[in-house]
């Protein structure tokens, strides 16, 4: 009797340990949240009442010109945009963007009627440009400035990190992005969140398009959106067509969160960009208002940010076939 009680009670030892492993490792993992806002619901993104969003819009460098943000979102929604992506700093290549400051953005963004995609560009090029921090280091960041976004998900999108890797090492995209999500998940984020794709947000080697599905799945909310950027490598309509439409019909939510109508590394085709969005329903954000430099001056669809003084590419943008003018929907939430 003595052994086998000594048995039995080792058994329950046994089964208590194992009991606090399990304990332990659920309140670990992040649990799955209802959407109260925008979010993602069958490969689309839709807003809190389940309606179709379609991002509209283009980037804007808050980060670089703070002092020009206020006008500039508003000039931007003069012209029809619905959707502004806005430039931010983790404080680790530029001066930080902290708590208060975030908070003015979407503050502003919401006066403008605007959804505000906000985005840390110190990852940009992690692995082969000096200075970029990881994914891991973004998250922090947004955590620190969580109280900014809690409670914005109707208007608020966190894009994890502009252009996350060059093109070294880019196979660890999918890793660092899976491990990013679940941590802000874990510290109560539930914002949709925006994933830009690496090889400098166009995914030529295919990572993101390849692994998207795994990457969504391991967001406990499924509230994760594709970003691409399409520049030089998206130089014909037939490489455009393929790459949306792979997501399109895998049901994996994608927006083209970058591009322009020229650059240095070729001469992507923006007519079959936004023919192409606008056929699919997806949403597109061209790069940039004002303020570019270091020879891609060409970018700015404004001159020195003056609405009244569209480049080109602004009228382009915005007054041009299937562009902004056309074919933005504001919001329900401000309708």
């Amino acid at each position: 009797m003595m052994r086998a009680t000594t048995r039995i009670g080792h058994i329950g030892t046994a089964l208590g340990a194992v009991a606090a492993v399990l304990m332990s490792a659920l309140a670990l993992a992040p649990t799955a949240h209802a959407a109260t806002g925008l979010h993602v619901s069958n490969g689309r993104l839709v807003e809190g009442n389940g309606s179709d969003f379609v991002m509209r819009g283009v980037n804007h460098a808050h980060t670089w010109f703070p002092t020009r943000t206020a006008k500039a979102l508003s000039d931007i929604k003069a012209l029809k945009a619905n959707t502004v992506r806005v430039v931010l700093s983790t404080g680790d290549r530029w001066t930080k963007n902290d708590t208060a400051d975030v908070a003015n953005v979407v503050a502003q963004c919401k006066q403008n009627r605007l959804i505000c995609v906000l985005e840390a560009h110190d990852t940009t090029g992690y692995g082969e440009q000096g200075g970029a921090v990881t994914l891991a280091r973004a998250a922090d960041y947004w955590i620190g400035v969580r109280s900014a976004l809690a409670g914005q998900e109707n208007y608020a999108v966190v894009n994890l990190g502009n252009e996350p890797y060059g093109n070294n090492n880019a196979a660890a995209w999918t890793a660092d992005t899976k491990a990013a999500i679940v941590k802000l998940r874990n510290a109560r984020i539930h914002n949709a969140l925006m994933a830009d794709a690496p090889n400098w947000g166009q995914d030529w080697t295919f990572t993101m398009r390849d692994n998207a599905a795994s990457v969504l799945a391991a967001d406990p909310d499924r509230n994760t959106v594709f970003s691409i950027h399409m520049y030089g490598v998206f130089d014909t309509a037939a490489e455009v067509k393929d790459y949306l439409t792979r997501f399109v019909n895998a049901k994996l939510p994608i927006v083209v969160g970058e591009f322009g109508h020229n650059h240095s590394d070729g001469n992507p085709d923006e007519d079959a960009i936004m023919a192409t969005a606008q056929s699919l329903g997806l949403g597109y954000l061209g790069w940039s208002w004002s303020g570019n430099s270091g020879g891609v001056e060409y970018l700015d669809m404004a001159t020195n940010f003056a609405p009244a003084a569209l480049t080109s590419w602004g009228q382009r943008i915005f007054k041009g076939a299937n562009g902004i003018a056309a074919t933005a929907k504001e919001a329900t939430i401000y309708r």
